[in-house]
């Protein structure tokens, strides 16, 4: 860490871009970041040294940004809204028109690993997303004042295979059980409609299951939750949030906790 002295910082959506960049300026870093119309909060802004918004589907725009700026090592934070990929308003320029039309599928896993191979041939690398902040990672145990029961323990059981599978078939990360029936599966939607989506069918009690994949690639798409996630839980009535250990990144724990106690929600890491 020592030896890196500016970085450049592809933006999504949510706190995790804010997060990434109010800590790589902690350590002396220098911050370089490309935003996305749409997604990424314009309050990123205020926490970076340079900052240009693109389009998703710019691809060019975000190499030749990086490249004028002397970037050679790149970290990717928050999630791009999948709808772009059919949306018929994104203008996808004619490096992303290649990048896509050699993908053998549209998972996200092969789409970020094409965008890293592509960072790679321009001379730039893609570090682990989570460098920076191992102190975020979610800790072994119960964080909140009340425990699992022991239904909510069987449908967390229940639920790591299930979300385990779906990890390796690069699906999603996210399960909504209820006595251990697979009520929802994240897809493309991301996990606050899927917890929604579960909630409407379970109508209460239901338990989220949040994992990484098996052979999750750190520089994208890690687990992450935070105060947005247990609201969508207060809202669909859920009743329990089960993750990995060590390999979930939680925004805000103390406002996550807050408010999942207030609402009588269990969260639990394992």
């Amino acid at each position: 860490m020592e030896n890196i002295h500016s970085l450049g910082l592809i933006a999504g959506n949510g706190k995790f871009p804010i997060l990434f960049a109010r800590h790589a300026r902690a350590h002396k870093i220098k911050v370089v970041a490309v935003g996305i119309k749409g997604d990424t909060s314009f309050l990123l802004r205020f926490f970076v040294d340079k900052y240009r918004a693109i389009g998703p589907g710019q691809l060019k725009t975000l190499f030749e940004f990086f490249k004028a700026e002397n970037i050679t090592q790149v970290v990717m934070a928050g999630q791009v809204n999948p709808e772009n990929l059919f949306d018929p308003k994104v203008k996808i320029d004619e490096e992303f028109q290649k990048l896509l039309a050699a993908l053998k599928d549209r998972k996200a896993d092969t789409i970020f690993t094409a965008i890293a191979d592509k960072l790679k041939e321009n001379g730039m690398a893609l570090l682990d997303s989570t460098f920076l902040l191992s102190e975020f990672m979610a800790p072994k145990g119960t964080m909140t004042k009340r425990g699992p029961i022991e239904s909510e323990l069987a449908d967390i059981a229940f639920g790591r295979v299930i979300a385990r599978n779906m990890g390796e078939l690069d699906v999603g990360q996210t399960v909504v059980i209820k006595d251990r029936a697979i009520v929802a599966i994240e897809a493309m939607e991301g996990t606050d409609k899927t917890i929604l989506r579960g909630g409407t069918i379970a109508r209460t009690g239901a338990v989220i299951v949040k994992m990484a994949k098996p052979n999750q690639d750190h520089r994208f798409d890690i687990p992450v939750i935070g105060p947005r996630t247990i609201q969508f839980m207060i809202k669909s009535k859920a009743s329990c949030l089960a993750m990995e250990a060590g390999k979930t990144l939680i925004i805000d724990r103390e406002a996550c906790v807050r408010l999942a106690n207030k609402a009588g929600i269990c969260i639990v890491a394992s």
